[in-house]
């Protein structure tokens, strides 16, 4: 698949390489969502080096990280080196004697640190100390992100304000998939991020497959798939393990939302979850919705989603139907997607709305800030609200249809908008915007001049 985007992660890291006294970068994010990618392709641009670590003993991990480095300092491997002191000692030494400064790349950080709980005070005398005096630039990465975080923002952390750089590597926005895949219909580009979401290892995936529907059931649906156990790897391989917070996503991807849900259904007491609940959210395998218009902190109306597309549709099918998928053909699992794929695509395209509206400035006539989602308990929802500089207020409705809407249908949701009326207290202008995949020929007669009609390129075009 085609690199596309991380500029401005590429951008953040070649900055560290303008500091003359060497630097520091350290980098997270969630697993699959592309660090390893953008550290090896930046150190293949900038002929530094990259270690990735791993879960072995702590003796052997520091044996292959001196293997590693033979290559740029020969004879670095020559001898066994008791501690990560005397090690990284030594290659500040060496570095500054042959003159290489790096970047050197250390991916996957937390597993050494599992072996070796002295190394973030080691890194922190290291970076104060010997790798300034030789000018070395280092990036450390990894996916435990509680851990990467801690090391840098946590100011009881030994490498507390060490940082020069540090940033969590997000998804890829919709915008790149034409791009990175060779699709060029905006439903199909909709559809495969309605599948797989921000992550690039799902769309390095999913991408040589011809359909989707070969893509999602060679790689998903199959028990035999190489993502039909994901999320449990996904929980695995954090550190420590998260797979005790497994029950909460099942509980989510049923269709619990709210916290007194959420717990209902594991039959515990709410005021057990917040912990649980924000590890989820740091990991971004949960997002916490508020209304719009909601303090972020409040937890009155607050809800709980799975974070991208692909989990949701996940929990919602395979978890719960995995036993009948060992028993059918790949006919009948289909028939187990499709009867979803609607609401899944639905789902999908809604959020996409929403995500775009900051950069439809042009389409809609003002600037909108972030948009959200409207509801109560008992009145109904707006599926995009957002608000501009100016007092103006934006009232949306997203439809999702693989072919084009009637001017029916438009004129249709422009009513249901306004029977609806004003979701909150707002006493200025009020625009409104129609977002569907495919739009009409022409724009429906009698549709007022501050409702404004947006298609799936369009939104796919903003989100880049």
């Amino acid at each position: 698949m085609r690199w596309v985007d991380r500029l401005e992660e590429l951008a953040r890291l070649n900055r560290l390489l303008t500091r003359r006294d060497g630097g520091l970068a350290v980098v997270w994010g969630r697993r699959r969502v592309g660090k390893t990618r953008l550290l090896l392709e930046w150190a293949a641009r900038t002929g530094g080096h990259y270690f990735v670590a791993d879960t072995t003993a702590r003796e052997l991990q520091r044996r292959r990280f001196a293997e590693s480095l033979a290559e740029l300092l020969p004879g670095f491997a020559d001898v066994t080196y008791p501690d990560w002191g005397t090690l990284l000692d030594r290659l500040a030494r060496d570095a500054l004697a042959r003159g290489v400064r790096g970047p050197f790349v250390i991916d996957e950080l937390p597993y050494l640190v599992a072996n070796a709980p002295e190394l973030p005070s080691i890194l922190q005398r290291f970076f104060d100390h010997e790798a300034r005096r030789s000018r070395l630039w280092f990036a450390l990465a990894g996916s435990s992100q509680a851990m990467m975080q801690g090391l840098v923002l946590d100011r009881s952390a030994p490498l507390f304000g060490r940082a020069h750089e540090a940033f969590a590597v997000q998804p890829l926005l919709p915008g790149w998939i034409r791009a990175a895949t060779g699709l060029r219909e905006p439903v199909a580009a909709l559809q495969f991020w309605s599948s797989w979401g921000g992550l690039p290892r799902y769309w390095e995936l999913a991408a040589p497959f011809a359909t989707r529907d070969a893509a999602v059931h060679d790689l998903v649906l199959d028990p035999g798939g190489v993502l039909h156990e994901e999320p449990n790897r996904l929980l695995a391989e954090e550190t420590p393990s998260a797979l005790a917070l497994r029950s909460l996503l099942d509980a989510i991807g049923s269709g619990a939302h709210r916290p007194a849900e959420i717990a209902g259904r594991l039959g515990m007491p709410a005021t057990s979850l917040p912990k649980a609940m924000a590890r989820l959210v740091d990991l971004g395998l949960v997002q916490r919705e508020v209304p719009f218009g909601e303090p972020e902190r409040s937890g009155k109306r607050s809800l709980y989603r799975l974070g991208d597309p692909f989990l949701r549709w996940w929990f919602g099918l395979v978890a719960p139907k995995r036993p009948q998928l060992h028993r059918l053909g790949r006919s009948d699992r289909l028939a187990l997607f499709h009867a979803r794929a609607p609401q899944i695509d639905a789902s999908a395209w809604e959020e996409l709305c929403r995500l775009a509206v900051p950069g439809l400035h042009e389409r809609l006539g003002h600037t909108f800030g972030p948009a959200s989602r409207y509801w109560s308990s008992q009145g109904p929802e707006w599926d995009v609200v957002a608000r501009s500089e100016g007092d103006v207020l934006l009232l949306g409705e997203a439809k999702w249809s693989a072919t084009p809407l009637a001017e029916g249908d438009l004129l249709s949701m422009h009513h249901e908008l306004a029977v609806k009326g004003v979701p909150v207290n707002h006493q200025g202008p009020v625009e409104y915007a129609l977002f569907a995949p495919i739009l009409p020929r022409r724009r429906p007669r009698g549709l007022p001049a501050n409702v404004h009609l947006v298609d799936g390129r369009t939104v796919l075009q903003s989100l880049r």
